[in-house]
């Protein structure tokens, strides 16, 4: 099964956190990229309300001064930005 890239944009928080910028997983489809960030970034809380997401994103679009440089692969399954 192919893997594809995912960056999900949310409702800000007022709390300063790197979600803010978003999050990127590789998943094999929506479904598993919303259960990787359940159960590796958000663990116990919810979910913000997600305003987008990109499949397949193009990781060289995301912003080159926070994300870029502070994430992990985006060739293995699982969440790479925020690195954790």
């Amino acid at each position: 099964m192919r893997l594809r890239r995912y960056w999900f944009e949310f409702e800000p928080s007022p709390i300063p956190t790197p979600i803010n910028l978003g999050c990127g997983v590789t998943a094999y489809n929506y479904d598993d990229a919303i259960a990787l960030m359940n159960e590796i970034v958000f663990k116990q809380d919810p979910v913000p309300k997600i305003l987008r997401a990109l499949e397949d994103v193009d990781v060289s679009t995301l912003d080159e001064n926070h994300v870029i440089p502070n994430m992990r692969s985006v060739l293995v399954r699982g969440v790479w930005f925020p690195a954790r």
